[in-house]
């Protein structure tokens, strides 16, 4: 089964602030709207991104009808309610939108827990960037939600 997704500019920040942007590579294809293209090279683009194989894509984030989001948010959930791909984001506000929807999401834990459960890292490996999310990242990610994470290892 081929695995679509498409992320916003959190994952792609986080990950890379924990140099795990490899991760990515999981999905058989990864798409980034241009909108978060432009999001995340305003901030400098991560080290990794380029190295990465990824899909820019043109999006209507207009179809996303919330004033909650952000242009680049809204611009992922219609490439992933389009294209049917996972969404990937860490803004609660924007899963919520998405699952609304109907789109599967994956925040940067999802991530490293999709990585461990195709053998990209040990059990050990994948719950240390977890907890390095939390620790070492931008990202506001509670212990609580971290352990849940590491729990999702056990039962894969």
């Amino acid at each position: 089964m081929t695995l679509a997704a498409v992320s916003d500019a959190g994952p792609l920040i986080h990950l890379a602030e924990i140099d795990s942007l490899e991760l990515l590579a999981t999905f058989d294809t990864l798409l980034v709207p241009e909108t978060v293209y432009k999001e995340v090279d305003a901030g400098g683009v991560p080290d990794g991104l380029p190295g990465l194989s990824y899909e820019l894509v043109e999006a209507d984030e207009s179809r996303v009808k919330t004033e909650e989001l952000d242009a680049g948010e809204r611009a992922a959930i219609a490439v992933a309610e389009e294209r049917g791909a996972v969404l990937l984001t860490d803004d609660l506000a924007a899963r919520d939108t998405a699952s609304d929807t109907g789109v599967e999401v994956r925040g940067s834990i999802g991530i490293i827990a999709l990585g461990y459960g195709r053998g990209l890292l040990d059990r050990h490996e994948a719950a240390s960037r977890m907890r390095a999310l939390q620790r070492e990242t931008s990202l506001f990610v509670t212990e609580a939600v971290v352990e849940r994470g590491i729990d999702m290892l056990d039962d894969q």
